[in-house]
């Protein structure tokens, strides 16, 4: 839920019901991480995480200046110019630092899997370690590594897919990867994708799930910082459906179909962050617009069952759906 989503608020909200809130901090540097996570201890005092993006590997800058001269119109007719197409490692090695001095509760790790060295750090500084991943070959990779839980992310969750050994699009469903990972490891998984009520979240956890990882759920609700036509493209189907896409940040990911994603799909390049820099200015520009046929709108597999209920009050109805899904 980076680059709008995740606020203090939400974190907070989502611990004070009894979950484990995360802090997204993927698009912060270290100073607003820091700011972050105070923001979050005055609010709460529950334990919560954070969630860091692994860095990538630069791309090939051609097929990302070919994709440049396609979006030139887009950029001509909001009036703004294209962003700098840079590679850059978002500061991960001071952001490694901070949470490990800050002790938070848990680390999960994002787009990649750190070497057992960075998880011995951070377990030597008190934090429990999470990596994200959509393969058996993956989660046997962060076993290797010394991770404490796996997030199993399926094809239904919405925003960037995980993948880190294999690029092309993760199509497996949540039920299907949670039963191969529970069959390659013994690390406890979480498991999210398309995850909106309590028997969707009792369906996974009889497969040998520990917990439930929910994002889409949320971004509705008053606490999170999703922007007013994000939020009004959820609440009122102005895109039919969901669809897994390169358009916005050169990386696949899950979003409400808008306009962008369907015509630029086809073209968009392998190549994160330099497409996200690439299009930032024109969905920033949008969404001051109004205009929600340009911004990524992450969006999981569920999201119809969008509610405005604030974040306690879902955590609460889930729970409460979970125990009476999996009975007495």
């Amino acid at each position: 839920m980076a680059g709008g989503p995740s606020t203090p608020a939400l974190t907070a909200a989502v611990g004070r019901a009894g979950g484990l809130g995360f802090v997204a901090a993927g698009y912060l540097t270290p100073d607003q991480l820091r700011s972050t996570l105070a923001a979050t201890r005055q609010l709460s005092g529950a334990p919560f995480g954070v969630n860091l993006f692994c860095p990538s590997t630069p791309a090939d800058p051609a097929p990302v200046e070919a994709y440049a001269a396609l979006l030139r119109p887009e950029s001509d007719r909001l009036g703004v110019p294209l962003g700098e197409p840079r590679w850059e490692d978002d500061d991960y090695a001071d952001k490694l630092a901070l949470v490990a001095a800050e002790r938070v509760s848990m680390v999960s790790f994002t787009f990649g899997c750190p070497d057992a060295g960075v998880l011995d750090d951070l377990h030597a500084a008190g934090c429990s370690v999470a990596v994200t991943v959509t393969s058996a070959a993956e989660a046997q990779a962060a076993e290797q590594a010394g991770t404490d839980l796996l997030a199993v992310q399926g094809t239904e969750a919405g925003g960037h897919q995980a993948s880190f050994l294999d690029r092309s699009p993760n199509l497996r469903t949540l039920p299907t990867l949670v039963d191969e990972v529970r069959a390659s490891t013994t690390v406890p998984m979480v498991a999210g994708g398309g995850i909106m009520t309590g028997p969707d979240a009792a369906d996974v956890m009889r497969r040998g799930a520990v917990g439930v990882q929910l994002g889409t759920a949320f971004l509705c609700c008053p606490e999170a910082g999703t922007s007013a036509p994000y939020r009004r493209a959820l609440r009122e189907g102005t895109y039919r459906d969901t669809m897994l896409t390169r358009a916005f940040s050169g990386r696949y990911a899950r979003g409400l179909a808008n306009g962008f994603a369907v015509t630029y799909s086809a073209a968009a390049p392998e190549a994160y962050p330099e497409v996200h820099h690439l299009t930032r200015p024109l969905r920033a520009a949008a969404t001051e617009a109004g205009d929600p046929d340009i911004p990524n709108l992450w969006a999981g597999a569920g999201w119809r069952a969008v509610t405005t209920e604030p974040a306690e009050v879902i955590v609460a109805r889930i729970a409460s759906e979970l125990h009476g899904a999996s009975g007495p």
